[in-house]
């Protein structure tokens, strides 16, 4: 039997069900590597990439450390700043650089 947990919203008073109070909580499948006749070396390398591929590694690390919102949003700023600096010199120079 599979129970349900409910969260009041304080600000509005209301109940939702819910399994989990953090509205940036992601449900995932598992991620699963099978060990076959290559052995665990090669599941091991394989469990890798796919955490890579799948963004757990870079979640894990944004996680590691609390950021604030205002420092949050000051540095998606800075980033989208570089990304449009570094677009532009590419199409000064004509091309890849």
């Amino acid at each position: 039997m599979k129970s349900h947990a409910t969260f009041r919203d304080p600000m509005t008073n209301t109940t939702s069900p819910t399994t989990s109070p953090n509205p940036e909580a992601v449900q995932c499948r598992p991620v699963e590597v099978v060990v076959g006749e290559k052995g665990v070396e090669r599941a091991i390398k394989h469990l890798k990439r796919k955490m890579a591929s799948e963004g757990i590694l870079r979640e894990l690390k944004r996680r590691r450390h609390y950021m604030k919102p205002s420092v949050r949003r000051r540095k998606k700023a800075s980033e989208a700043a570089r990304r449009r600096r570094k677009r532009e010199k590419q199409l000064a120079t004509g091309g890849r650089a």
